[in-house]
Protein backbone atom coordinates (compact mmCIF):
# COMPACT_ATOMS: atom_id res chain seq x y z
CA UNK A 1 0.00 0.00 0.00
CA UNK A 2 1.30 3.89 -0.28
CA UNK A 3 -0.34 6.73 -0.82
CA UNK A 4 -2.03 7.96 -3.59
CA UNK A 5 -0.11 11.73 -2.98
CA UNK A 6 -1.17 15.25 -2.35
CA UNK A 7 -1.09 17.10 -5.41
CA UNK A 8 -4.75 16.61 -6.82
CA UNK A 9 -5.72 20.01 -6.17
CA UNK A 10 -4.22 23.17 -7.96
CA UNK A 11 -3.92 27.00 -7.96
CA UNK A 12 -3.62 28.46 -11.34
CA UNK A 13 -3.39 31.89 -12.24
CA UNK A 14 -5.04 33.71 -14.74
CA UNK A 15 -5.71 36.77 -16.37
CA UNK A 16 -8.96 37.64 -14.25
CA UNK A 17 -6.77 35.68 -10.51
CA UNK A 18 -6.31 32.71 -9.54
CA UNK A 19 -8.54 29.90 -9.71
CA UNK A 20 -8.47 26.36 -7.67
CA UNK A 21 -8.69 23.26 -9.80
CA UNK A 22 -8.10 19.21 -9.60
CA UNK A 23 -5.68 18.16 -11.24
CA UNK A 24 -5.81 14.94 -13.66
CA UNK A 25 -2.71 12.83 -13.77
CA UNK A 26 -1.12 14.08 -10.36
CA UNK A 27 -0.28 10.41 -9.24
CA UNK A 28 3.22 9.98 -9.14
CA UNK A 29 5.89 7.47 -7.87
CA UNK A 30 5.41 4.50 -6.03
CA UNK A 31 1.62 4.99 -6.46
CA UNK A 32 2.05 5.06 -10.12
CA UNK A 33 3.47 1.37 -9.98
CA UNK A 34 1.39 -1.41 -11.45
CA UNK A 35 2.30 -3.50 -8.59
CA UNK A 36 1.50 -0.97 -5.65
CA UNK A 37 -2.52 -0.34 -3.98
CA UNK A 38 -2.60 3.20 -4.36
CA UNK A 39 -4.95 4.61 -1.77
CA UNK A 40 -6.64 7.88 -2.19
CA UNK A 41 -8.26 10.01 0.21
CA UNK A 42 -11.92 10.52 1.36
CA UNK A 43 -14.32 12.21 4.37
CA UNK A 44 -13.71 9.79 6.90
CA UNK A 45 -17.58 9.63 8.79
CA UNK A 46 -19.41 10.61 5.14
CA UNK A 47 -17.28 10.00 1.96
CA UNK A 48 -20.36 9.11 -0.20
CA UNK A 49 -21.91 12.40 0.61
CA UNK A 50 -18.75 14.35 0.32
CA UNK A 51 -17.02 11.92 -1.95
CA UNK A 52 -13.14 11.98 -2.88
CA UNK A 53 -10.78 14.57 -0.65
CA UNK A 54 -9.97 17.32 -2.96
CA UNK A 55 -6.38 17.00 -2.22
CA UNK A 56 -6.09 13.60 -3.10
CA UNK A 57 -4.42 13.05 -6.25
CA UNK A 58 -6.12 11.42 -9.44
CA UNK A 59 -5.10 9.46 -12.43
CA UNK A 60 -4.60 8.09 -14.59
CA UNK A 61 -1.18 7.05 -14.97
CA UNK A 62 0.64 8.56 -17.74
CA UNK A 63 0.72 4.96 -19.13
CA UNK A 64 -3.51 5.41 -18.95
CA UNK A 65 -3.88 2.76 -16.35
CA UNK A 66 -6.41 3.40 -13.93
CA UNK A 67 -5.22 5.04 -10.21
CA UNK A 68 -5.64 5.12 -7.43
CA UNK A 69 -6.46 1.71 -6.84
CA UNK A 70 -8.73 2.16 -3.75
CA UNK A 71 -9.95 5.33 -1.52
CA UNK A 72 -10.23 5.26 2.61
CA UNK A 73 -10.67 7.66 5.42
CA UNK A 74 -7.78 10.18 5.16
CA UNK A 75 -9.31 13.77 6.42
CA UNK A 76 -8.84 15.00 10.09
CA UNK A 77 -7.22 11.43 10.91
CA UNK A 78 -6.34 11.39 14.04
CA UNK A 79 -2.64 10.30 15.09
CA UNK A 80 -0.06 10.69 17.41
CA UNK A 81 1.82 14.28 17.44
CA UNK A 82 5.56 13.91 16.36
CA UNK A 83 6.37 16.59 18.90
CA UNK A 84 5.43 15.25 21.65
CA UNK A 85 7.65 17.80 23.97
CA UNK A 86 7.30 21.47 23.27
CA UNK A 87 10.35 24.05 25.17
CA UNK A 88 10.99 21.66 27.65
CA UNK A 89 7.08 20.78 28.82
CA UNK A 90 5.28 17.47 27.92
CA UNK A 91 2.43 18.72 25.89
CA UNK A 92 -1.02 17.64 27.59
CA UNK A 93 -2.09 16.63 23.93
CA UNK A 94 -0.57 14.10 22.53
CA UNK A 95 -2.68 13.54 19.49
CA UNK A 96 -3.25 15.42 16.64
CA UNK A 97 -5.53 15.78 13.24
CA UNK A 98 -4.18 15.38 9.95
CA UNK A 99 -5.43 15.50 6.54
CA UNK A 100 -3.77 13.13 3.68
CA UNK A 101 -3.34 9.96 2.11
CA UNK A 102 -0.52 9.22 4.08
CA UNK A 103 -3.40 9.35 6.43
CA UNK A 104 -5.76 6.82 4.48
CA UNK A 105 -3.17 4.28 3.36
CA UNK A 106 -3.06 3.13 6.74
CA UNK A 107 -6.51 2.19 6.74
CA UNK A 108 -6.12 0.20 3.92
CA UNK A 109 -2.77 -1.64 5.18
CA UNK A 110 -4.55 -2.69 8.48
CA UNK A 111 -7.60 -4.34 6.56
CA UNK A 112 -4.92 -6.22 4.47
CA UNK A 113 -3.08 -7.31 7.89
CA UNK A 114 -6.45 -8.48 9.60
CA UNK A 115 -7.90 -10.42 5.98
CA UNK A 116 -4.03 -12.27 6.05
CA UNK A 117 -4.58 -12.97 9.99
CA UNK A 118 -7.64 -14.49 9.32
CA UNK A 119 -6.84 -16.08 5.92
CA UNK A 120 -3.13 -17.28 6.30
CA UNK A 121 -3.43 -19.17 3.09
CA UNK A 122 -3.14 -15.80 0.99
CA UNK A 123 0.02 -14.97 2.37
CA UNK A 124 2.92 -14.63 0.06
CA UNK A 125 0.29 -14.38 -3.00
CA UNK A 126 -0.15 -10.25 -3.34
CA UNK A 127 -1.37 -10.39 -6.77
CA UNK A 128 -4.29 -12.33 -5.62
CA UNK A 129 -4.70 -10.30 -2.51
CA UNK A 130 -4.82 -7.06 -4.61
CA UNK A 131 -7.05 -8.99 -6.87
CA UNK A 132 -9.67 -10.16 -3.75
CA UNK A 133 -9.30 -5.93 -2.43
CA UNK A 134 -9.93 -4.56 -5.63
CA UNK A 135 -13.46 -6.47 -6.33
CA UNK A 136 -14.76 -6.41 -2.88
CA UNK A 137 -14.84 -2.20 -2.41
CA UNK A 138 -18.37 -0.26 -2.08
CA UNK A 139 -18.68 2.34 -4.85
CA UNK A 140 -18.66 5.73 -4.19
CA UNK A 141 -20.20 6.82 -7.09
CA UNK A 142 -17.32 9.02 -8.12
CA UNK A 143 -15.37 9.29 -11.06
CA UNK A 144 -12.75 5.91 -11.54
CA UNK A 145 -9.59 8.06 -11.98
CA UNK A 146 -10.75 9.74 -8.49
CA UNK A 147 -12.16 6.74 -6.37
CA UNK A 148 -10.53 3.71 -7.69
CA UNK A 149 -12.90 0.72 -6.94
CA UNK A 150 -14.02 2.50 -4.16
CA UNK A 151 -13.90 2.05 -0.14
CA UNK A 152 -12.07 -1.37 0.54
CA UNK A 153 -14.99 -3.73 2.76
CA UNK A 154 -13.08 -6.77 4.84
CA UNK A 155 -16.17 -8.49 5.51
CA UNK A 156 -16.86 -8.94 1.62
CA UNK A 157 -13.61 -10.08 1.25
CA UNK A 158 -13.78 -12.45 3.99
CA UNK A 159 -17.15 -13.86 3.07
CA UNK A 160 -15.96 -14.24 -0.53
CA UNK A 161 -13.16 -16.71 1.02
CA UNK A 162 -14.64 -18.85 3.16
CA UNK A 163 -13.51 -22.17 3.18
Amino acid sequence: CVAAGNEGFVQVRTATGDVGTNQDLSLSDPANLEQSIAVGSVHAARPKFYGVSYFSSRGPTADGRAKPDVVAPGEDIWSARRDFREEGEILSDHYVAHSGTSAACPHVSGLLAAFLSVRPRFRGEPERVKRLLLRHCSDLGRDRYAQGHGLPHLERMLRATQM
